[in-house]
């Protein structure tokens, strides 16, 4: 999918932020209205409030529409209204789902686990894991979900100081399915996910989008525009031996999850740290995202203007 659409004006390329945009309040009358009316009251809630977000926060719409004008190019006024309100209301509806599953329990919700012996298979090779997975559909479900694989696993994930966006566990008030490693820690969280790769352990990255500079990534097209994705995930690959498993968790109906496994890489090792070594993984990965957005447009949460490639800072 192609499109020349998007906006042609380069922005101000600001630093992103995974902090939620709801204030402490909110979260929690979000999560009373949860445990005493159930989720799907909270959900008529969700759409009300993106209907308001849609209409009277241009904000909060703009951070959509790098990626929806790429999407759906060619859109009038209207349809791109809706396209941001359809987004919208999913990640709440997302959101919804993964405080549920805390305050009410893992009934309230399902997660269909694809695939899981071949990914039992890849585990037993000894050499450790590598899921690479994006911003997409509920990424918690999936953590939650590899409890099957009775295997350890640790989660590359930077939570910014200050948010207020509750993770399932918490709710619980026990502990993580996945232990989380920050690449704001020195060297970037790197020796700490070799010895979990060391140890025959499940090791999770975020590969569409890039944290702390330039010099790990690659350019790529992506929907009709080039975007710079990290190449980490690849050289711990070819350093370790691990294979590579690209998966998207994604919502499949009412109360229904599902966890896709998109393909299978096999890192060439002995590849060592220059970037463009890795160019033909990422972009194999960025094909598989490709697949992903067309079939579910508004399950794609990277609100991130990932086309403006303006140096990090």
């Amino acid at each position: 999918m192609r499109s020349t659409d998007a906006p042609r004006t380069r922005r101000e390329n600001k630093a992103w932020s995974a902090r939620s945009i709801g204030s402490r309040w909110q979260h929690r009358f979000f999560y009373a209205l949860i445990r005493f009316a159930g989720r799907r009251a909270a959900y008529v809630m969700v759409d009300f409030i993106a209907l308001y977000y849609v209409l009277f926060r241009p904000s909060v719409r703009v951070r959509s529409l790098p990626y929806l004008s790429r999407r759906f190019p060619g859109r009038t006024a209207l349809l791109r209204l809706w396209d941001g309100y359809r987004i919208t209301v999913e990640i709440g509806r997302v959101l919804v789902d993964r405080a549920a599953m805390g305050i009410l329990g893992p009934g309230q919700l399902t997660v269909r686990y694809g695939k899981r012996e071949e990914l039992l298979e890849r585990v037993r090779e000894g050499r450790g894991l590598i899921l690479v997975t994006a911003h997409a559909g509920c990424w918690q479900f999936a953590m939650e979900s590899l409890r099957l694989l009775d295997t350890p696993t640790s989660l590359l994930l930077h939570r910014e100081d200050g948010d207020v966006d509750l993770h399932i566990f918490e709710h619980r008030g026990d502990e993580a399915a996945f232990r989380i490693i920050d690449p704001a820690g020195p060297f970037g969280g790197a020796l700490e996910m070799l010895q979990v790769l060391k140890h025959g352990e499940v090791l999770c990255i975020m590969a569409d989008r890039a944290m702390g500079g330039d010099r790990s990534t690659v350019v790529v097209e992506f929907l009709g525009g080039r975007v710079r994705v990290p190449v980490s995930p690849y050289q711990l690959a070819s350093a370790t031996g691990a294979p590579v498993v690209v998966i998207f968790p994604y919502k499949s109906g009412p109360g229904n999850y599902s966890l896709q496994v998109a393909k299978v890489l096999r890192v060439q090792g002995g590849l060592g740290r220059t970037p463009e070594a890795y160019r033909p993984y990422a972009e194999e990965f960025i094909r598989a995202l490709e697949g992903f957005v067309e079939e579910r447009p508004y399950q794609f949460f990277n609100f991130f203007d990932m086309w403006n490639l303006e140096p990090m800072r």
